[in-house]
Formats: structure tokens, sequence, C-alpha cells
């Protein structure tokens, strides 16, 4: 006999990146016992992998999960949250007054967004007349630059060089090979490198800003809450 199949919404959201609209459902009970299953082992790699495959499985796999920045996969799976389990969650944040005392709060998911730092171009100008266009480090290559070896970070600065241009000509990345690079990103000077890593640096997270009161102090907080597991510790 066979027995009814439940059919489940579908909804719409904007990629912070992009501005590519795509569609999402709501994550399964399957779903749901993998990603506790991954919170309760307390491991990065497999909370990160829970959340990708759920990602993955809630947007019909049309999305390309791998080439998509981290923060877009953190907005994303943030939005599947929501409309499974609701908007609200319980945190626990550390007053930064004493560094001691955690208070208990809710934070609404709907006010948390994607912030982009004021001043942030992935059009990186070197010189007058010679610039880098950037892309966003992908979710397959290591995104944090401040934890990486040299010649990790350098091999990820290579793989989201789009374009190089001057005042002349744009120089694709597909035009270009391993050789080509080196010797040019070999030619920055320490100003310019730093120019690159800012961009790194100050790549787009998700942000949300709470105030608490230290019951043991009496002082008002205003605390920083940034990146997906803040958001569900």
């Amino acid at each position: 006999m066979a027995l009814p199949l439940l059919k489940t919404p579908k909804h719409e959201l904007t990629i912070p990146s992009t501005g590519e609209k795509i569609e999402y459902r709501p994550f399964l009970v399957g779903e749901e016992k993998s990603l506790l299953l991954a919170l309760e082992t307390g491991k990065d790699q497999e909370i990160s992998e829970a959340v990708i495959q759920t990602v993955k499985q809630c947007t019909f796999d049309k999305v390309e999960i791998k080439k998509m920045p981290m923060f877009d996969i953190e907005y994303v799976f943030l939005n599947i949250r929501m409309k499974s389990a609701g908007s609200e969650v319980e945190v626990k944040l550390l007053c930064p007054d004493d560094n001691e005392t955690y208070v208990a709060t809710t934070i609404n998911l709907e006010d948390v967004k994607v912030h982009f730092p004021e001043g942030h171009d992935n059009n990186v100008r070197l010189t007058d007349d010679i610039g880098l266009v950037l892309d966003y480090p992908s979710i397959d290559m290591t995104g944090d630059l401040m934890g990486v070896g040299a010649d990790t970070a350098w091999t990820i600065i290579k793989r989201c060089i789009r374009q190089i241009y001057d005042s002349e000509n744009v120089y694709e990345r597909a035009d270009m090979d391993d050789k080509e690079l080196d010797e040019f990103l070999g030619q920055l000077d320490a100003s310019m490198f730093k120019k690159v890593e800012q961009f790194f640096m100050t790549v787009p997270r998700l942000k949300h800003e709470v105030k608490v009161t230290n019951p043991n102090t009496g002082k008002e907080n205003d605390i920083v809450v940034e990146g997906l597991s803040s958001f569900f510790v």
C-alpha cells in the first residue's frame, strides 16, 4: 500500500554575494538528526560538513555549493533553519566587562544579516594603472588566511584572482598559467600585498549586535555576534 506523500513548502532568497535568487525548503527530520549529531561532536569539520550537506539537499542540488563563499552558505543555512525550526534561538554570551559571566539571551535570526565592511571591494588597485579583480574564497579552499601557512595563503590568493588589468588590457585568469601568476605576484611590494590581504581579512560575515546586562556588575554590554556557529552555541 502506497502511503501519502507530504508536500514540502518552497521558499526563495537572494544570495548576498551575487544577488542571485534561489529556491529552498525546510530541512527534514532525518537531516535535522544529522545536524544534531554533528553538533554533539563539537568538531568544526563535522559541523561544517553537516551544514554543507543540508544546504545542498535543501536547495534541491541546484546550487554549486563548493563554489560558494562560506558567508553565502551560512546565510542560506540560517534561512533554512528559520523555516524549519523558527526564527528565535537562545544563546549564552560572555560579558566582556568581566570576561567571566555568561548571560542567556534570545536572538531573532531574522535580524541577522551578512555584513559587508565599509570600504570592502573586490577591485584591488595596486597602482594608478594596475589592479586585480578577486573572487571570494570558496568552501573548498581554506578560507581564513590568518590561520594558514604562507604557501597555502599564496595558493588561495592565486585561485581567487579573476582578472588582472592595466590601463590598456584586462587579463582573464583562464588565460594565465601558474608560472606567469607567480611572477606577477612576486613583483608586489609589501604595501601592495597588504591591499590584497585586506580583501581577505574583511570578507563579509554573518553579524549581529546584542545588548546584554551583566547580572553581577549591572553593566550593559554591546556584544557583536559573528559567524554561523556563534548563533547556535
